[in-house]
């Protein structure tokens, strides 16, 4: 199943949501220019690497890409549920929440892979805890899904609750899968990454407060 919008209207513009967009495309189009021993150079030097941590990669592994598909799926669940977070939070307030979001899921990545020597990059921790707050804020919202059935290709739309939650059971089962497995020198998905910054995202959002013409809404909660 793969997302192609969701049925919540956006009562402002997503200037935050665009310029994580922005800034995520034009990183990665550096990284594509350099040779294969510069772009290798520069992920080592900016990419999360557990075994040996810097405090500012942090942040800066948020803004690194692996490939196309890689940065392109991430900026396309970034636009879908991003906006209706800005939406409620306020640009200033979101910025923080999303930076939060992708540190929680850095450290919770960490915890799990000390030994890694391998830079973990990408957005979709911070992502995740995107999607993890609009799980908690739209849970009543449809999520026009794609899906292949055998050779058919259709849509259908999705409670934002069922796919999402569907979504971290997913990275949750196979976060715990991975477990038995050495990724000391190997890539993969960073499953774990995914289960800290959803849940990060349930937890800053409750505690951060809506703007006024949201915290009354009740539709808005479960």
């Amino acid at each position: 199943m793969f997302p192609l919008r969701d049925t919540q209207p956006s009562n402002s513009w997503p200037v935050v949501t665009v310029l994580l967009i922005v800034v995520n495309i034009l990183v990665f189009l550096f990284e594509f220019s350099l040779g294969d021993y510069e772009r290798n150079a520069f992920i080592a030097a900016y990419g999360l690497v557990p075994d040996h941590l810097q405090l500012t990669s942090v942040l800066t592994h948020m803004f690194l890409h692996g490939g196309w598909m890689h940065v392109l799926g991430n900026m396309w669940f970034l636009w879908i549920f991003g906006d209706n977070i800005e939406d409620i939070l306020g640009h200033g307030k979101y910025l923080v929440f999303y930076l939060l979001c992708g540190v929680a899921a850095a450290v919770t990545q960490i915890l799990f892979s000390l030994d890694s020597r391998v830079p973990m990059v990408g957005a979709s921790g911070a992502i995740a805890g995107v999607m993890g707050a609009y799980m908690i804020k739209f849970p009543r919202a449809r999520i026009v899904t794609l899906a292949f059935i055998f050779f058919f290709i259709t849509t259908f739309d999705i409670p934002a609750w069922v796919m999402l939650i569907y979504w971290f059971a997913i990275q949750l089962f196979s976060g715990v899968g991975s477990i038995g497995y050495s990724q000391a020198n190997q890539g993969g998905v960073a499953f774990f990454a995914h289960v800290g910054g959803f849940v990060a995202g349930i937890v800053l959002v409750s505690l951060m407060a809506a703007r006024p013409r949201y915290s009354s809404r009740p539709d808005l909660h479960w």
